[in-house]
């Protein structure tokens, strides 16, 4: 059970986040790193204790945070102003056909996705459905949630994106795990949430495109979508091979050959090999400038460094409960009261974000929480603990409204009110939250 003196500390360190989050507006990475140091004051840890533990917290957790977010922002921004994203878009229009565009965008979203944040390629997408809208007289939420569902999924369930990357890293989870769980729980949770539900939400709901907006010149040199394709997998081959070998699910007798293999296929070697390929293929072989590509790489970090820092404060809250026993105490409450670690963060997930609206935050304090969790009683396997990474995705997704940014943005693009917007965005997100925990659970179950 856990002490009178650890849930007292754990109740005014979470109280203490949310409130000033909420009311105090301070940022989530100094509110972090405050509700930490009370946390551990309280439950008993001395001044030189709680200064090592928040260096150590932030230092072991940003070592391989910070590089692979980093890697994938470059990767993501080159991809981005190539017009990779309007490649993929028209392609996959042009397969699929009129008849079934919304499948189209779904899968347009869940692509584009891997390498391009989620409000920056929503924005680069909107002209198509605009376009489609217009073309069809349907309703533009027909074409909107389908994307929106696709482009959600990825960017909180399958690395390299960075939310993902942050959580598994807290948790200790290999990324290739999480790719492929990330992978299998976000096709069924993508039709479901965007899919069916674009489809039903739009005969109820008609929206209009706007007026006037600017349509992508057809005209444009656009790179190939193949290529584009290629160089979207190449990292997430690479780093799925690396675990397959690591887990002796592709057996390499050969320890030379081995070594080189999984040195590619670390998420390291392989963001940068494909960096490397992206840089020339879509960048000097186009046309793009030395100094412009340059631009484009230090560009593409600014929207990064919130990230990377939540992360690191994330893991000060992590080592605090560790360090205080606060996390082992809890696990073995949770064990006695026979609920299991997948719900827990799940709804840990989900009440922050409901809470205070920011996806980033309430995945990285729910990591915080679960990880030292992992640490004690039952040990779980690389593939169980991808499932609990995806669980907390999904809690970590639930019920958008008016104090995530997320929904102002599709509110404002889409021409929707706020009560439209909760009929429609805020329903998908919830569906898309409870799929992938009734999946994420199954399979959790089944490895």
């Amino acid at each position: 059970m856990i002490s009178t003196t650890s849930l007292i500390a754990l109740f005014v360190g979470v109280a203490l986040l949310l409130l000033l989050i909420l009311f105090f507006r301070v940022h989530a990475f100094l509110a972090l790193l405050i509700c930490s140091i009370v946390t551990g004051l309280i439950a008993g840890l001395d001044s030189a204790a709680i200064i090592d533990t928040v260096k150590n917290g932030m230092g072991g957790t940003l070592g391989f945070v910070a590089t692979v977010v980093g890697l994938g922002a470059i990767f993501g921004g080159i991809l981005e102003k190539s017009g990779g994203a309007q490649a993929i878009a028209q392609y996959m229009l042009k397969k699929f056909g009129e008849d079934k565009s919304p499948l189209a965008m779904l899968l347009c979203g869940f692509v584009v996705a891997v390498p391009v944040f989620f409000d920056v390629a929503f924005i680069i997408l909107v002209p198509v459905i605009y376009s489609l809208q217009k073309r069809s007289g349907k309703s533009l939420l027909y074409y909107a949630i389908p994307l929106l569902a696709g482009l959600a999924i990825t960017h909180s369930f399958i690395p390299p994106t960075p939310g993902p990357v942050a959580v598994a890293d807290i948790l200790s989870v290999d990324l290739g795990s999480v790719i492929f769980i990330g992978f299998i729980v976000g096709v069924p949770t993508a039709l479901v949430s965007g899919l069916f539900f674009g489809k039903y939400i739009s005969q109820r709901i008609h929206i209009d495109a706007p007026v006037n907006f600017e349509e992508i010149d057809a005209k444009m040199e656009l790179p190939s979508p193949s290529v584009i394709f290629g160089i979207i997998l190449v990292p997430i081959i690479l780093i799925l091979l690396n675990t397959g070998i690591k887990s002796d699910l592709i057996p390499i007798k050969n320890e030379s050959i081995r070594d080189v293999l999984l040195l590619i296929g670390h998420p390291f070697t392989a963001l940068i090999i494909a960096n490397l390929i992206v840089w020339y293929v879509l960048g000097i072989s186009r046309g793009f400038s030395k100094d412009e590509l340059f631009k484009i790489s230090s560009e593409s970090f600014k929207p990064v460094g919130t990230i990377i820092l939540l992360t690191g404060a994330g893991g000060v809250f992590k080592q605090v409960l560790v360090d205080t026993k606060i996390g082992e105490q809890i696990a073995n409450t949770l064990t006695d009261a026979g609920i299991p670690i997948i719900f827990f963060a799940f709804i840990a997930a989900a009440i922050v974000r409901v809470l205070q609206g920011s996806a980033t935050t309430a995945m990285i304090t729910a990591a915080g929480l679960v990880s030292p969790l992992l640490m004690v009683g039952e040990s779980y396997s690389g593939m169980s603990l991808a499932c609990i990474v995806i669980a907390i995705a999904s809690g970590a997704s639930i019920f958008s409204h008016v104090n995530d940014s997320g929904f102002w943005l599709v509110s404002q693009y889409l021409g929707t009110d706020e009560k439209q917007t909760f009929r429609s965005w805020t329903m998908m997100t919830s569906i898309l939250a409870v799929c992938g925990l009734v999946m994420s659970t199954l399979l959790f179950y089944m490895f």
